[in-house]
Protein backbone atom coordinates (compact mmCIF):
# COMPACT_ATOMS: atom_id res chain seq x y z
CA UNK A 1 0.00 0.00 0.00
CA UNK A 2 1.18 3.73 -0.90
CA UNK A 3 -1.49 6.14 0.40
CA UNK A 4 -1.14 9.29 2.13
CA UNK A 5 -3.42 9.80 4.94
CA UNK A 6 -2.86 13.06 6.41
CA UNK A 7 -0.67 16.20 5.78
CA UNK A 8 -0.57 19.34 7.81
CA UNK A 9 1.45 23.15 7.18
CA UNK A 10 4.75 23.18 8.53
CA UNK A 11 5.71 26.61 7.15
CA UNK A 12 5.74 28.14 3.94
CA UNK A 13 7.18 25.97 1.86
CA UNK A 14 7.41 22.48 3.36
CA UNK A 15 4.11 19.91 4.48
CA UNK A 16 4.39 17.03 6.86
CA UNK A 17 2.83 13.96 5.68
CA UNK A 18 1.51 10.92 7.46
CA UNK A 19 1.10 7.49 5.62
CA UNK A 20 1.50 4.45 4.84
CA UNK A 21 4.16 2.65 2.69
CA UNK A 22 5.61 -0.49 1.82
CA UNK A 23 9.66 -1.01 1.50
CA UNK A 24 10.84 -4.23 1.08
CA UNK A 25 8.16 -5.84 1.78
CA UNK A 26 7.31 -4.16 5.10
CA UNK A 27 4.05 -2.35 5.77
CA UNK A 28 5.50 1.24 7.45
CA UNK A 29 3.62 4.26 9.04
CA UNK A 30 5.73 7.04 7.35
CA UNK A 31 6.17 10.43 8.75
CA UNK A 32 8.04 12.75 6.44
CA UNK A 33 9.06 16.17 5.49
CA UNK A 34 7.63 17.22 1.83
CA UNK A 35 9.52 20.03 0.29
CA UNK A 36 8.35 22.54 -2.89
CA UNK A 37 10.92 22.04 -5.52
CA UNK A 38 12.65 25.29 -6.26
CA UNK A 39 11.06 26.99 -9.45
CA UNK A 40 7.97 24.84 -9.38
CA UNK A 41 4.88 23.75 -7.42
CA UNK A 42 6.00 20.15 -7.06
CA UNK A 43 6.46 18.73 -3.45
CA UNK A 44 9.22 16.21 -2.71
CA UNK A 45 9.77 13.83 -0.14
CA UNK A 46 13.18 14.66 1.96
CA UNK A 47 15.26 12.30 4.09
CA UNK A 48 13.85 14.20 6.85
CA UNK A 49 11.07 11.69 8.81
CA UNK A 50 10.85 8.23 10.52
CA UNK A 51 9.04 5.41 8.69
CA UNK A 52 8.17 2.94 11.79
CA UNK A 53 6.68 -0.54 11.24
CA UNK A 54 2.73 -0.61 11.54
CA UNK A 55 2.80 -3.21 14.54
CA UNK A 56 4.12 -0.04 16.61
CA UNK A 57 0.76 1.83 16.11
CA UNK A 58 -0.07 1.27 19.65
CA UNK A 59 3.43 2.25 21.08
CA UNK A 60 3.63 5.42 18.41
CA UNK A 61 -0.32 6.36 19.72
CA UNK A 62 0.85 6.24 23.15
CA UNK A 63 3.65 8.28 23.13
CA UNK A 64 2.09 11.28 21.23
CA UNK A 65 -0.64 10.79 23.99
CA UNK A 66 2.34 11.58 26.54
CA UNK A 67 3.77 14.31 24.78
CA UNK A 68 0.29 15.63 24.64
CA UNK A 69 -0.09 15.48 28.56
CA UNK A 70 3.29 16.88 29.36
CA UNK A 71 2.13 19.94 26.71
CA UNK A 72 -0.91 20.21 28.86
CA UNK A 73 0.67 19.68 32.64
CA UNK A 74 3.25 22.62 31.29
CA UNK A 75 0.57 24.92 29.70
CA UNK A 76 2.04 24.81 26.46
CA UNK A 77 -1.07 23.09 24.76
Amino acid sequence: MDKTVASFKKNKFQEIRVGIREFKGNDLIDIRTWTLTQGTEEMVPTAKGVSINITLIDELKKALTDVEKVLTENKMK
